[in-house]
């Protein structure tokens, strides 16, 4: 049975260098690429180190981040390690066993919890104040208990298929785990292993998705779409240089239908971009005041 990594990064304490357990991963292939969280592994200039469950030590050579999700792969120099049978996430059943395993509050290696999927496709605004905030979609949802620790570790099911990566909690709750879901981790292990970098295609702009309520709130003339505004903190609607701008997109535009299919809150704009490569060109219905237009978009490049 493969046991799961913990990572540890040196810190200094005046002149001495201590060790810290940061969070948990597993290997996936045998060029020896191992999973984990974005966050764990998120400070660029630090070093890290991977301790197996049998206390051998690696230096991670190579770390992959992921430009959308909270995922990232270490490339390590090792051999004769044992792998991880990857499961299939998208036939996942509400009720269904759940087992996750982590490095429990940095201290607990290997600590084993259970509990069942509570909910599937979800979407969750995760981070803290120091790393800030990360919109993730189509998220697993978990009453297997993850501690601090357990980022970035594997989340099975009954016949020990890693079905997703542990990512977070709810807190002032209890047993309200999440975890990226498998297959989006085998589309970046491919990407590492094909072109040597996580990319994801890149439309350019900021948006709200439209419900019936936020259309009688805001007087708007449709219930769905994406519609383009700007953020709390001057986020412009448009990216400057991206593919909406270089199409033609404007603030207060309403994107209606992206490649023939229509935006709503089930089928959000972000889930209908990834469906798509960068260099991709797609057409774009959007409403522009009471008038209805057509826009061809070649989708640019997202990467870290």
């Amino acid at each position: 049975f493969f046991g799961p990594f913990g990572f540890s990064i040196p810190q200094e304490r005046g002149t001495r260098q201590v060790k810290q357990d940061i969070g948990t991963g597993f290997i996936v292939r045998n060029d020896w690429l191992i999973v984990t969280n974005k966050h764990v592994v998120g400070d660029i200039q630090a070093k890290y180190r991977v301790i197996t469950s049998d206390n051998k030590t690696f230096d991670a050579v190579k770390i992959y981040r992921d430009p959308n999700l909270d995922l990232a792969i270490i490339k390590i120099d090792a051999a004769m390690l044992p792998t991880v049978e990857m499961g299939d996430s998208s036939n996942l059943q509400v009720g269904q066993f759940a087992l996750a395993i982590g490095t429990a509050l940095g201290e607990f290696r290997s600590t084993v919890t259970t509990g069942v999927v509570s909910g599937i496709g979800r979407d969750i605004t995760a981070g803290s104040p120091m790393a800030g905030s990360e919109e993730l979609s189509d998220i697993i949802q978990t009453s297997a208990p993850i501690n601090p620790g357990n980022s970035g570790g594997p989340l099975l099911n009954s016949a020990g298929q890693v079905i997703g990566v542990n990512v977070a909690v709810a807190q002032n709750a209890q047993n309200i785990g999440f975890a990226v879901t498998i297959n989006k981790v085998k589309r970046d292990i491919e990407q590492v292993r094909s072109v040597g970098k996580i990319t994801y295609s890149f439309l350019g702009v900021r948006y709200v998705l439209i419900t019936e309520a936020i259309a009688k709130d805001r007087d708007l003339p449709v219930t769905y779409g994406a519609l383009i505004e700007k953020g709390d903190n001057a986020t412009p609607a448009v990216t400057a240089g991206s593919a909406a701008e270089k199409a033609g997109m404007q603030e207060r535009d309403i994107i209606l239908e992206f490649n023939g299919e229509r935006v709503t809150a089930d089928n959000s704009l972000a889930k209908l971009i990834q469906k798509y490569n960068p260099k991709d060109t797609v057409v774009v219905k959007i409403l522009r005041g009471d008038e209805e237009k057509i826009l061809q978009v070649t989708l640019g490049e997202r990467s870290e």
